[in-house]
């Protein structure tokens, strides 16, 4: 075949005989970037911008797009959005659903990029995700990862956990800074979170035998009064959980299971349940990628190493496994999963504990996960007794 036939007869760039309008958002807290590739206009792609939160203005551009499509070719197209996961949350995608317009939300981080220093503006990255979208609908293996978005009842599930969390964290915060603050008065061994807090602060005496100054035990008092407000909203917040624990078993067990194990309390169920279990899997792969506990393979040639974890999933999921592993070891002495890490650590001569604790939390995460669904019971797991 001659070379001028051969080129003629070349595919195009971009394929935009899909029969759909493909438009990607580029979302920033000024504006929003609207990218669109429509049927009839050619592999250049337009490019629109509306105010951030002015969806009658977005969904006035999409009317625009599908009128100009209609006009070039006679055709009515559907639209198709997609837009990366980020701050903005879920809400635009409900918006686009609400409106019956097809519209994904994909894994930022699973879109091949360049690794070359490369030029990033919100005009690339809109080109680039209209780019993905098109591969993803022509079914392209692998190339970008799309976020199955939860319902509003799902997300608002997780707030108690994640809430649970910031709370104790900042609780963590103001323990030490009471305890920095007496330190350097040289007043050692005071617990800011017993009962007897204030008696025993009126009690303090510096390391040169003073009662601590005014302004430093006024200034404490005021760290214990946003402590104790902390306490109280930990409270509140542990008793919104159990009661979501108590009605989520009207409506599945798996709770209710997860809690019958030693060494698995309200808190590691609730995170487990809302962050994880209550998802659907097709297979433990699939479960342990999603914790960001799958293995990382390098292999090029004679090189073949693995890279650890890939980290890549729910990091509240991964954290709270790991930390579960540890005490699996400890109230399941005598489970299959305990026996198999101990005969591991052993092999290793009691070094690399914490490689085999991650390996630990993956098997584990698989094995709840099939104890949940299927009914599968951990081998040698003890029951709490009733």
């Amino acid at each position: 075949m001659p070379v001028a036939a051969h080129r003629s007869e070349a595919p195009t760039a971009i394929r935009t005989d899909l029969g759909a309008i493909f438009v990607s958002l580029e979302l920033s807290q000024s504006k929003w970037l609207i990218t669109s590739l429509s049927p009839g206009g050619g592999e250049k792609m337009s490019k629109h911008a509306v105010a951030a939160g002015d969806v009658d203005g977005m969904l006035g551009r999409f009317a625009e797009l599908k009128r100009k499509a209609r006009a070039r070719t006679g055709r009515c197209f559907p639209i198709i959005v997609v837009q990366e996961a980020g701050l903005d949350g879920f809400w635009i995608h409900r918006v686009l659903e609400a409106e019956g317009i097809e519209s994904h939300v994909v894994d930022p981080a699973s879109i091949a990029t360049s690794r070359r220093r490369r030029a990033k503006t919100d005009r690339i990255d809109g080109e680039a995700l209209v780019r993905a979208l098109l591969a993803y609908q022509r079914g392209e293996p692998r190339v970008c990862a799309m976020v199955r978005v939860p319902t509003p009842e799902e997300e608002d599930r997780r707030r108690l956990s994640r809430e649970r969390q910031a709370l104790t964290n900042e609780r963590v915060r103001h323990v030490n800074r009471i305890k920095g603050l007496l330190f350097s008065q040289g007043v050692s061994g005071y617990e800011p979170l017993r009962r007897d807090r204030r008696v025993r602060l009126e009690e303090c005496k510096t390391g040169d035998g003073r009662m601590l100054p005014a302004h430093l035990k006024a200034q404490i008092g005021r760290e214990l009064d946003r402590l104790e407000l902390l306490l109280e909203q930990i409270k509140a917040v542990e008793a919104a959980r159990d009661a979501m624990l108590a009605a989520t078993q009207a409506v599945s067990p798996a709770p209710a299971m997860l809690l019958t194990l030693k060494g698995i309390g309200p808190e590691f169920t609730a995170v487990l349940w809302s962050e994880g279990l209550s998802r659907h899997f097709d297979n433990r792969r699939q479960v342990a990628a999603y914790a960001g506990l799958a293995p990382t393979p390098w292999q090029s040639g004679s090189v073949d190493h693995d890279q650890g974890v890939s980290k890549s999933g729910n990091p509240r999921l991964r954290t709270t496994m790991i930390q579960m592993a540890w005490l699996w070891v400890r109230h399941q002495p005598h489970a299959a999963l305990t026996l198999w890490f101990r005969d591991r650590v052993k092999q290793n001569g009691g070094r690399l504990k914490k490689t085999a604790i991650v390996a630990l939390a993956r098997k584990l995460l698989v094995a709840l996960w099939k104890y949940v669904n299927a009914g599968v019971v951990i081998e040698g797991a003890v029951i709490k007794a009733a």
